[in-house]
């Protein structure tokens, strides 16, 4: 891979250290110019609909093929938050079987959803792993929490605060032994490393293309395993969410067959070329030179992080493309940052520095000069 060539491509990484694609993505050439070409098309035609339903298609198929899976297994929604709810709509608490596991690792979007399902009879149990330092004893948490009971295992791939990257297939392991359906929040995985849905075994895999797929907001996708489709039946419905989208019935409600049945309404079509476009790019490059980079320049902010005694809230854990770490003051030091031209973002006390394979170790050469002259504001061992 010709990183000189890639970086190019990015206009935003000849201006500033953009190091925050955790949050959103770099935008590249190709996708503003089918973010233009949507707008172009609006002025010179009006509407388009033939075009964008074939173009959110061709999204489809790119994204089953990014994740391993069938085209019929995908469906296109409009953010996480809409495909966990329409997944979460299927399901009925009222029995014995009514345990739903989490992590103190869980975006808000997912712990929100799944508390409130209380009043429908969902029993929630935290696996706690923040004070976890040995990721050897994470299996074990996982297999005291979950039991006969348990309906739902839902795990985030990498926390969003620190980095930390779960064993995903080992745990949906324990979930399917014990019955349990096995739900991934992939949002700050997918992209960054190879992620095959089969080899997981997830039962639902879920993200979003404004982060290290490099395309735009309002679209996001969620895989459900072919064999579960059907054994689903989502009360959350819309005309895109049917077996015959043209039909325009208003007698009933008749699913499609396919993915599809956890969609809704109309599509975000202004988004669906920037999404398609983002995915080109990891297509192009291909995703063992995506990763091989991206370890390349997470390695590079472990070592530096280390020689200066800086204090890591990744820990020892395995991760994907954000390494984060202590501060005693993230907010000022992401606006000092900020100031010297370098982009990062914080949560939970740590700062996150979230590469993707369009950065170079001199990226991490302008970062660590920015966080010597601040490391005042570092917490150190």
């Amino acid at each position: 891979m010709d990183i000189n060539a890639v970086r190019s491509h990015f206009p935003i990484l000849s201006r500033k250290t953009y190091l925050n694609s955790c949050s959103y993505g770099a935008l590249a050439d190709s996708v503003r110019r089918a973010m233009e070409q949507y707008l172009d098309d609006r002025d010179s035609r009006g509407a388009c609909w033939e075009q964008w339903v074939g173009d959110q298609e061709m999204l489809r198929d790119s994204t089953a093929t990014l994740l391993g899976a069938q085209a019929s297994e995908i469906a296109l929604v409009s953010s996480l938050s809409a495909g966990l709810n329409a997944f979460v709509s299927c399901l009925d608490f009222a029995g014995s079987r009514n345990k739903v596991v989490v992590t103190s690792h869980d975006f808000p979007t997912t712990a929100q959803i799944w508390h409130a399902q209380k009043p429908r009879g969902a029993n929630i149990q935290r696996v706690e792993l923040d004070d976890c330092t040995d990721p050897e004893n994470v299996l074990e948490l996982f297999a005291n929490a979950i039991d006969a009971t348990t309906a739902v295992v839902c795990v985030p791939y990498i926390c969003y605060r620190n980095g930390r990257k779960l064993d995903v297939g080992a745990i949906a392991k324990l979930a399917h032994a014990q019955g349990a359906l096995m739900v991934v929040d992939a949002y700050q995985a997918v992209g960054t490393f190879p992620v095959d849905v089969k080899a997981l075994d997830a039962d639902v895999l879920l993200g979003g293309y404004l982060k290290y797929l490099m395309g735009t907001a309002g679209m996001a996708y969620m895989y459900v395993k072919d064999e579960l489709v059907e054994k689903l039946l989502p009360t959350t419905s819309g005309w895109f969410a049917q077996e015959d989208v043209s039909a325009m019935a208003i007698a009933d409600n008749v699913p499609a067959h396919s993915a599809r049945r956890f969609e809704d309404g109309t599509p975000n079509v202004s988004a669906i070329g920037a999404c398609r476009a983002g995915l080109d790019i990891l297509h192009d490059t291909g995703m063992d030179a995506i990763t091989r980079q991206n370890v390349l320049v997470t390695d590079a902010i472990k070592r530096e992080a280390a020689a200066r005694g800086w204090i890591s809230a990744t820990g020892d854990w395995p991760h994907g493309a954000m390494i984060a770490l202590r501060s005693t003051d993230m907010m000022k030091l992401v606006t000092q940052l900020g100031d010297a031209g370098v982009v990062i973002s914080c949560r939970d006390g740590n700062i996150r520095i979230s590469p993707h394979f369009y950065n170079d170790e001199n990226d991490i050469k302008a970062l660590f000069k920015a966080l010597d002259e601040n490391s005042e504001l570092m917490v150190r061992e």
